[in-house]
Protein backbone atom coordinates (compact mmCIF):
# COMPACT_ATOMS: atom_id res chain seq x y z
CA UNK A 1 0.00 0.00 0.00
CA UNK A 2 1.44 3.12 -0.57
CA UNK A 3 1.90 6.40 1.92
CA UNK A 4 -0.71 8.08 0.36
CA UNK A 5 -3.20 5.06 0.70
CA UNK A 6 -2.14 4.21 3.73
CA UNK A 7 -2.76 7.83 4.90
CA UNK A 8 -6.38 7.85 3.41
CA UNK A 9 -6.67 4.63 5.22
CA UNK A 10 -6.24 5.53 8.16
CA UNK A 11 -7.77 8.93 8.09
CA UNK A 12 -10.81 7.23 7.26
CA UNK A 13 -10.84 4.55 10.09
CA UNK A 14 -10.08 7.54 12.41
CA UNK A 15 -13.17 9.77 10.92
CA UNK A 16 -15.12 6.57 11.45
CA UNK A 17 -13.96 6.37 15.08
CA UNK A 18 -14.96 9.84 15.68
CA UNK A 19 -18.89 9.61 14.46
CA UNK A 20 -18.67 6.27 16.70
CA UNK A 21 -17.90 8.00 19.60
CA UNK A 22 -20.16 10.80 18.86
CA UNK A 23 -23.20 8.55 18.34
CA UNK A 24 -22.89 6.57 21.55
CA UNK A 25 -22.66 10.27 23.47
CA UNK A 26 -25.93 11.39 22.21
CA UNK A 27 -27.45 8.03 22.60
CA UNK A 28 -29.66 7.24 25.86
CA UNK A 29 -30.73 3.53 26.82
CA UNK A 30 -28.36 0.43 26.56
CA UNK A 31 -25.24 0.80 24.38
CA UNK A 32 -25.84 -2.97 22.90
CA UNK A 33 -28.23 -2.26 20.79
CA UNK A 34 -26.08 0.14 18.53
CA UNK A 35 -24.26 -0.78 15.67
CA UNK A 36 -20.76 -0.84 15.98
CA UNK A 37 -17.88 0.38 13.31
CA UNK A 38 -16.50 -2.59 11.02
CA UNK A 39 -13.14 -2.17 12.65
CA UNK A 40 -14.56 -2.94 15.95
CA UNK A 41 -16.53 -5.91 15.66
CA UNK A 42 -15.81 -9.24 16.87
CA UNK A 43 -16.22 -12.52 14.51
CA UNK A 44 -16.87 -14.55 18.13
CA UNK A 45 -20.35 -14.56 20.30
CA UNK A 46 -21.00 -13.41 23.32
CA UNK A 47 -22.23 -16.53 24.28
CA UNK A 48 -18.43 -18.12 23.86
CA UNK A 49 -17.46 -15.92 26.53
CA UNK A 50 -18.45 -17.94 29.34
CA UNK A 51 -15.53 -20.34 28.23
CA UNK A 52 -13.20 -17.82 30.24
CA UNK A 53 -14.72 -19.13 33.83
CA UNK A 54 -11.98 -22.21 33.16
CA UNK A 55 -9.37 -21.45 31.26
CA UNK A 56 -7.08 -23.62 33.61
CA UNK A 57 -9.15 -26.63 35.06
CA UNK A 58 -6.44 -27.38 37.46
CA UNK A 59 -6.79 -24.45 39.13
CA UNK A 60 -10.57 -24.70 38.46
CA UNK A 61 -10.64 -27.78 41.00
CA UNK A 62 -7.78 -27.15 43.23
CA UNK A 63 -10.18 -26.81 45.94
CA UNK A 64 -11.79 -30.04 45.76
CA UNK A 65 -8.44 -31.94 47.79
CA UNK A 66 -8.46 -28.75 50.09
CA UNK A 67 -9.54 -29.93 53.50
CA UNK A 68 -9.47 -27.24 55.49
CA UNK A 69 -12.23 -25.22 54.83
CA UNK A 70 -10.21 -21.29 55.33
CA UNK A 71 -7.85 -22.97 52.77
CA UNK A 72 -10.65 -23.89 50.43
CA UNK A 73 -12.03 -20.62 50.24
CA UNK A 74 -8.84 -19.10 49.39
CA UNK A 75 -8.13 -21.24 46.58
CA UNK A 76 -11.74 -20.28 45.21
CA UNK A 77 -11.02 -16.68 45.14
CA UNK A 78 -6.69 -17.11 43.71
CA UNK A 79 -9.08 -19.39 40.84
CA UNK A 80 -11.75 -16.82 40.14
CA UNK A 81 -8.72 -14.04 40.57
CA UNK A 82 -7.16 -15.98 37.37
CA UNK A 83 -10.21 -16.15 35.42
CA UNK A 84 -10.37 -12.55 35.19
CA UNK A 85 -7.23 -11.75 32.73
CA UNK A 86 -8.74 -14.37 30.06
CA UNK A 87 -12.44 -12.85 30.59
CA UNK A 88 -11.75 -9.25 30.17
CA UNK A 89 -8.26 -8.57 28.60
CA UNK A 90 -7.63 -11.66 26.51
CA UNK A 91 -9.33 -9.74 22.98
CA UNK A 92 -7.59 -6.49 23.73
CA UNK A 93 -4.48 -8.54 23.82
CA UNK A 94 -4.94 -10.22 21.05
CA UNK A 95 -6.50 -7.49 18.44
CA UNK A 96 -5.34 -4.28 19.97
CA UNK A 97 -8.15 -3.30 21.36
CA UNK A 98 -11.61 -4.46 22.91
CA UNK A 99 -13.84 -5.86 20.08
CA UNK A 100 -17.44 -5.87 20.33
CA UNK A 101 -18.98 -9.22 20.23
CA UNK A 102 -21.95 -10.47 17.99
CA UNK A 103 -24.96 -10.26 20.16
CA UNK A 104 -26.46 -13.54 20.77
CA UNK A 105 -29.65 -15.14 19.92
CA UNK A 106 -32.08 -16.76 22.44
CA UNK A 107 -31.55 -20.53 21.92
CA UNK A 108 -28.03 -19.99 20.59
CA UNK A 109 -25.72 -22.86 22.41
CA UNK A 110 -21.60 -22.69 22.61
CA UNK A 111 -20.55 -26.47 23.79
CA UNK A 112 -17.30 -27.88 24.57
CA UNK A 113 -14.40 -29.25 26.51
CA UNK A 114 -11.26 -29.26 28.27
CA UNK A 115 -8.90 -32.36 28.77
CA UNK A 116 -5.70 -32.13 31.10
CA UNK A 117 -4.08 -33.34 33.88
CA UNK A 118 -7.10 -32.31 35.77
CA UNK A 119 -9.90 -34.73 33.93
CA UNK A 120 -12.28 -34.01 31.40
CA UNK A 121 -14.06 -30.76 32.18
CA UNK A 122 -17.42 -29.73 30.11
CA UNK A 123 -19.05 -26.42 29.18
CA UNK A 124 -22.78 -26.01 28.18
CA UNK A 125 -23.45 -22.72 27.62
CA UNK A 126 -26.77 -21.01 26.40
CA UNK A 127 -28.48 -17.63 25.70
CA UNK A 128 -31.66 -17.72 27.72
CA UNK A 129 -32.85 -14.49 27.26
CA UNK A 130 -32.57 -11.81 24.60
CA UNK A 131 -34.60 -9.17 25.74
CA UNK A 132 -32.70 -8.39 28.55
CA UNK A 133 -30.23 -10.68 27.08
CA UNK A 134 -28.63 -13.10 29.49
CA UNK A 135 -26.53 -15.85 29.00
CA UNK A 136 -26.25 -19.61 31.42
CA UNK A 137 -23.90 -21.48 31.97
CA UNK A 138 -22.26 -25.02 33.57
CA UNK A 139 -19.18 -25.99 33.85
CA UNK A 140 -18.30 -29.22 35.49
CA UNK A 141 -15.41 -31.44 36.11
CA UNK A 142 -15.98 -35.12 35.99
CA UNK A 143 -13.00 -36.42 38.57
CA UNK A 144 -13.73 -34.09 41.22
CA UNK A 145 -17.13 -32.98 40.64
CA UNK A 146 -16.65 -29.71 41.15
CA UNK A 147 -19.30 -27.72 39.23
CA UNK A 148 -20.13 -23.89 38.05
CA UNK A 149 -23.16 -22.52 36.96
CA UNK A 150 -24.51 -19.57 36.63
CA UNK A 151 -25.92 -16.84 34.12
CA UNK A 152 -25.11 -13.01 33.58
CA UNK A 153 -26.43 -9.94 31.42
CA UNK A 154 -24.77 -6.22 30.36
CA UNK A 155 -26.29 -3.27 30.46
CA UNK A 156 -24.35 -0.80 28.98
CA UNK A 157 -24.61 3.16 29.16
CA UNK A 158 -22.00 5.89 27.96
CA UNK A 159 -21.05 8.98 30.56
CA UNK A 160 -17.56 10.55 29.20
CA UNK A 161 -16.94 6.57 28.73
CA UNK A 162 -18.82 3.08 28.21
CA UNK A 163 -19.92 2.17 31.71
CA UNK A 164 -20.81 -1.41 31.47
CA UNK A 165 -23.20 -2.97 34.74
CA UNK A 166 -22.94 -6.98 35.06
CA UNK A 167 -26.52 -8.41 35.97
CA UNK A 168 -25.99 -12.07 37.50
CA UNK A 169 -24.15 -14.44 39.70
CA UNK A 170 -22.58 -17.63 39.69
CA UNK A 171 -22.27 -20.67 42.12
CA UNK A 172 -19.58 -22.63 42.37
CA UNK A 173 -20.17 -26.35 44.18
CA UNK A 174 -17.23 -28.53 45.95
CA UNK A 175 -17.54 -31.58 47.08
CA UNK A 176 -16.10 -32.10 50.09
CA UNK A 177 -15.27 -35.65 52.63
CA UNK A 178 -14.69 -38.95 51.79
CA UNK A 179 -17.33 -40.51 49.49
CA UNK A 180 -19.24 -42.52 51.82
CA UNK A 181 -19.60 -39.20 53.85
CA UNK A 182 -19.46 -36.20 51.09
CA UNK A 183 -21.03 -33.00 51.55
CA UNK A 184 -21.81 -30.17 49.03
CA UNK A 185 -20.08 -26.81 49.56
CA UNK A 186 -21.21 -23.81 47.64
CA UNK A 187 -19.96 -20.28 46.69
CA UNK A 188 -22.03 -17.06 45.60
CA UNK A 189 -20.03 -15.07 43.26
CA UNK A 190 -20.90 -11.57 41.97
CA UNK A 191 -19.22 -9.89 38.92
CA UNK A 192 -17.56 -6.56 38.98
CA UNK A 193 -19.10 -3.57 37.22
CA UNK A 194 -16.14 -2.40 34.49
CA UNK A 195 -15.65 0.94 31.68
CA UNK A 196 -13.58 0.84 28.44
CA UNK A 197 -10.63 3.06 28.58
CA UNK A 198 -9.12 4.15 25.43
CA UNK A 199 -11.79 5.37 23.60
CA UNK A 200 -10.73 8.68 22.48
CA UNK A 201 -7.29 6.98 21.16
CA UNK A 202 -9.27 4.70 19.00
CA UNK A 203 -8.04 1.47 21.48
CA UNK A 204 -10.52 0.55 23.79
CA UNK A 205 -9.39 -1.88 26.87
CA UNK A 206 -11.56 -3.24 29.92
CA UNK A 207 -10.37 -1.68 33.43
CA UNK A 208 -12.68 -3.34 36.09
CA UNK A 209 -13.75 -0.91 39.21
CA UNK A 210 -16.00 -1.14 42.39
CA UNK A 211 -16.33 -4.26 44.14
CA UNK A 212 -17.10 -8.04 43.88
CA UNK A 213 -17.51 -11.00 46.57
CA UNK A 214 -17.29 -14.49 46.98
CA UNK A 215 -19.38 -15.80 50.01
CA UNK A 216 -19.10 -19.76 51.15
CA UNK A 217 -21.95 -21.76 53.19
CA UNK A 218 -18.24 -22.96 55.18
CA UNK A 219 -19.07 -19.54 56.62
CA UNK A 220 -16.07 -17.18 54.70
CA UNK A 221 -16.39 -14.28 52.56
CA UNK A 222 -14.24 -12.45 50.17
CA UNK A 223 -13.81 -9.08 48.99
CA UNK A 224 -12.23 -8.07 46.21
CA UNK A 225 -11.74 -4.12 45.24
CA UNK A 226 -10.69 -3.26 41.42
CA UNK A 227 -8.89 -0.25 40.66
CA UNK A 228 -7.16 1.26 37.43
CA UNK A 229 -4.38 3.83 36.95
CA UNK A 230 -5.36 7.73 38.18
CA UNK A 231 -3.79 10.94 36.90
CA UNK A 232 -0.92 10.68 39.40
CA UNK A 233 -0.98 7.30 40.92
CA UNK A 234 -1.96 3.78 40.67
CA UNK A 235 -1.74 0.69 38.30
CA UNK A 236 -3.92 -0.32 35.68
CA UNK A 237 -5.65 -3.88 36.44
CA UNK A 238 -5.08 -3.53 40.27
CA UNK A 239 -6.86 -5.36 43.33
CA UNK A 240 -6.40 -5.93 46.85
CA UNK A 241 -8.69 -8.76 48.05
CA UNK A 242 -9.17 -10.05 51.84
CA UNK A 243 -11.01 -13.36 53.19
CA UNK A 244 -12.14 -12.96 56.07
CA UNK A 245 -14.85 -14.93 58.30
CA UNK A 246 -18.48 -13.44 57.23
CA UNK A 247 -19.62 -10.98 59.10
CA UNK A 248 -16.60 -10.23 60.56
CA UNK A 249 -14.71 -8.04 57.86
CA UNK A 250 -11.83 -6.81 60.00
CA UNK A 251 -10.24 -10.14 60.84
CA UNK A 252 -8.39 -10.80 57.42
CA UNK A 253 -7.36 -14.28 57.24
CA UNK A 254 -5.76 -14.01 54.37
CA UNK A 255 -5.04 -10.91 51.57
CA UNK A 256 -4.44 -10.52 48.04
CA UNK A 257 -2.69 -8.04 46.09
CA UNK A 258 -1.05 -6.89 42.82
CA UNK A 259 -2.71 -6.78 39.17
CA UNK A 260 -4.95 -9.14 37.71
CA UNK A 261 -3.18 -9.07 33.94
CA UNK A 262 0.02 -9.51 35.09
CA UNK A 263 1.00 -10.97 38.26
CA UNK A 264 -0.38 -11.14 42.06
CA UNK A 265 0.67 -12.19 45.68
CA UNK A 266 -1.50 -14.34 48.34
CA UNK A 267 -0.35 -13.68 51.97
CA UNK A 268 -1.34 -14.68 55.45
CA UNK A 269 -2.89 -12.58 57.33
CA UNK A 270 -3.76 -8.74 56.62
CA UNK A 271 -2.15 -6.60 54.47
CA UNK A 272 -0.12 -4.48 57.16
CA UNK A 273 1.69 -7.99 58.03
CA UNK A 274 2.76 -8.82 54.68
CA UNK A 275 5.96 -10.18 53.90
CA UNK A 276 8.57 -12.06 51.33
CA UNK A 277 6.74 -15.02 52.72
CA UNK A 278 3.44 -15.98 50.27
CA UNK A 279 0.60 -18.39 50.86
CA UNK A 280 1.14 -19.70 47.54
CA UNK A 281 4.05 -17.75 45.89
CA UNK A 282 3.32 -15.18 42.79
CA UNK A 283 0.76 -16.10 40.37
CA UNK A 284 1.76 -15.11 36.92
CA UNK A 285 -1.53 -14.07 35.03
CA UNK A 286 0.62 -13.58 31.39
CA UNK A 287 3.01 -16.58 31.89
CA UNK A 288 0.36 -19.13 33.01
CA UNK A 289 -0.08 -21.30 30.03
CA UNK A 290 -4.35 -22.30 29.27
CA UNK A 291 -5.81 -25.49 28.87
CA UNK A 292 -7.22 -25.42 25.14
CA UNK A 293 -11.14 -25.68 24.77
CA UNK A 294 -12.01 -29.06 21.95
CA UNK A 295 -14.84 -27.83 20.43
CA UNK A 296 -16.54 -29.78 17.55
CA UNK A 297 -16.48 -29.64 14.05
CA UNK A 298 -18.59 -27.38 12.70
CA UNK A 299 -20.32 -29.35 10.66
CA UNK A 300 -20.98 -31.90 13.80
CA UNK A 301 -22.07 -29.65 15.72
CA UNK A 302 -26.12 -28.88 16.49
CA UNK A 303 -27.40 -26.34 14.81
CA UNK A 304 -27.67 -23.65 16.85
CA UNK A 305 -24.34 -23.85 18.26
CA UNK A 306 -22.55 -20.41 18.11
CA UNK A 307 -19.89 -20.81 15.67
CA UNK A 308 -21.84 -22.84 13.16
CA UNK A 309 -24.97 -20.60 13.61
CA UNK A 310 -22.84 -17.48 13.10
CA UNK A 311 -19.93 -19.02 10.27
CA UNK A 312 -21.45 -16.82 7.39
CA UNK A 313 -20.92 -13.83 9.61
CA UNK A 314 -17.77 -14.63 10.94
CA UNK A 315 -16.57 -15.41 7.40
CA UNK A 316 -17.24 -11.80 6.46
CA UNK A 317 -16.19 -9.67 9.47
CA UNK A 318 -12.69 -11.31 9.29
CA UNK A 319 -12.86 -10.57 5.79
CA UNK A 320 -14.03 -7.04 6.02
CA UNK A 321 -16.87 -7.79 4.08
CA UNK A 322 -19.67 -5.52 5.57
CA UNK A 323 -22.31 -5.82 3.14
CA UNK A 324 -22.43 -9.64 3.70
CA UNK A 325 -22.27 -9.32 6.91
CA UNK A 326 -25.38 -6.70 6.82
CA UNK A 327 -27.51 -9.31 4.78
CA UNK A 328 -26.09 -12.63 7.51
CA UNK A 329 -27.02 -10.63 10.19
CA UNK A 330 -30.31 -9.58 8.89
CA UNK A 331 -31.01 -13.29 7.95
CA UNK A 332 -30.73 -14.39 11.97
CA UNK A 333 -32.26 -11.42 12.82
CA UNK A 334 -35.72 -11.43 10.65
CA UNK A 335 -35.63 -15.20 11.80
CA UNK A 336 -35.47 -14.63 15.28
CA UNK A 337 -38.56 -11.62 14.83
CA UNK A 338 -40.58 -14.13 13.06
CA UNK A 339 -40.48 -16.49 14.96
CA UNK A 340 -41.10 -14.54 18.35
CA UNK A 341 -44.24 -13.46 16.79
CA UNK A 342 -45.38 -16.46 15.68
CA UNK A 343 -44.74 -17.72 19.50
CA UNK A 344 -46.69 -14.61 20.89
CA UNK A 345 -49.91 -16.09 18.90
CA UNK A 346 -49.49 -19.39 19.70
CA UNK A 347 -49.19 -18.02 23.33
CA UNK A 348 -46.21 -20.25 23.98
CA UNK A 349 -42.53 -19.33 24.52
CA UNK A 350 -39.08 -20.56 23.55
CA UNK A 351 -37.56 -24.13 25.55
CA UNK A 352 -34.49 -23.61 26.57
CA UNK A 353 -32.24 -26.40 25.88
CA UNK A 354 -30.25 -26.99 29.14
CA UNK A 355 -31.38 -25.02 31.94
CA UNK A 356 -34.18 -23.76 33.68
CA UNK A 357 -35.57 -20.45 35.44
CA UNK A 358 -36.56 -20.70 39.15
CA UNK A 359 -38.08 -18.12 41.36
CA UNK A 360 -36.34 -19.21 44.53
CA UNK A 361 -32.62 -20.13 45.28
CA UNK A 362 -31.61 -21.74 48.98
CA UNK A 363 -28.19 -20.76 47.81
CA UNK A 364 -29.15 -17.08 47.74
CA UNK A 365 -31.34 -17.22 50.52
CA UNK A 366 -27.95 -18.65 52.24
CA UNK A 367 -25.44 -16.16 50.74
CA UNK A 368 -26.83 -13.55 49.14
CA UNK A 369 -26.84 -10.63 52.18
CA UNK A 370 -22.94 -11.65 52.15
CA UNK A 371 -22.12 -11.10 48.75
CA UNK A 372 -24.86 -8.37 48.26
CA UNK A 373 -26.93 -10.15 45.79
CA UNK A 374 -30.73 -9.14 45.92
CA UNK A 375 -33.40 -11.91 46.65
CA UNK A 376 -35.72 -10.14 44.33
CA UNK A 377 -35.59 -8.17 41.40
CA UNK A 378 -32.38 -9.82 39.57
CA UNK A 379 -34.46 -12.34 37.67
CA UNK A 380 -36.59 -9.24 36.01
CA UNK A 381 -33.29 -7.88 34.46
CA UNK A 382 -32.61 -11.17 33.14
CA UNK A 383 -36.27 -13.21 32.33
CA UNK A 384 -35.46 -15.67 35.84
CA UNK A 385 -32.92 -17.22 38.23
CA UNK A 386 -31.45 -19.35 35.90
CA UNK A 387 -30.40 -23.06 36.79
CA UNK A 388 -28.45 -25.89 34.56
CA UNK A 389 -31.58 -28.51 35.00
CA UNK A 390 -30.40 -32.24 34.79
CA UNK A 391 -33.01 -33.86 32.86
CA UNK A 392 -33.35 -31.56 30.00
CA UNK A 393 -29.32 -32.26 29.66
CA UNK A 394 -29.96 -35.82 29.79
CA UNK A 395 -32.81 -35.11 27.26
CA UNK A 396 -30.68 -32.76 24.68
CA UNK A 397 -27.61 -35.55 25.22
CA UNK A 398 -29.65 -38.29 23.89
CA UNK A 399 -31.78 -36.11 21.16
CA UNK A 400 -30.68 -37.52 17.45
CA UNK A 401 -31.92 -35.08 14.40
CA UNK A 402 -31.93 -35.98 11.16
CA UNK A 403 -31.01 -33.86 8.15
CA UNK A 404 -34.68 -33.33 7.68
CA UNK A 405 -34.71 -31.93 11.21
CA UNK A 406 -31.36 -30.06 11.21
CA UNK A 407 -32.75 -27.91 7.85
CA UNK A 408 -36.19 -27.40 9.48
CA UNK A 409 -34.22 -25.63 12.84
CA UNK A 410 -31.97 -23.67 10.37
CA UNK A 411 -34.26 -22.68 8.12
CA UNK A 412 -37.20 -21.27 11.12
CA UNK A 413 -34.27 -20.43 13.67
CA UNK A 414 -31.84 -18.75 11.38
CA UNK A 415 -32.98 -18.08 8.25
CA UNK A 416 -31.03 -20.12 6.54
Amino acid sequence: MSSSASTSATQASSGSWSAFLKSIASFNGDLSSLTAPPFILSSQSLTEFSSYWATHPPIFTAPAAESEPAKRAVLVLKWFLTTLKHQYASRSEQFGNEKKPLNPFLGELFLGKWTDEAGETTLISEQVSHHPPATAYCIRNDRTGVQLEGYNAQKATFKSTIIVKQIGHAVLTIPVGPSDEQKHERYLITLPSLHIEGLIFGAPFVELDGSSYISSSSGYTAKIDYSGKGWLSGKKNSIVATLYPTGQEKEVLYNVTGQWTKEFEIYQGPAKKNSSVTLFGTYDAAGTAQTELKVAQIDDQYPLESRRAWARVAKAIQAGDMDTVSVEKGKIEKAQRDLRNKERSEERTWERRYFSSVTQDKVLQELGDAAGVPLNGEQDKTDGLWRFDPEKNAKASAEKLSSAQVQEIEKQVLGQ
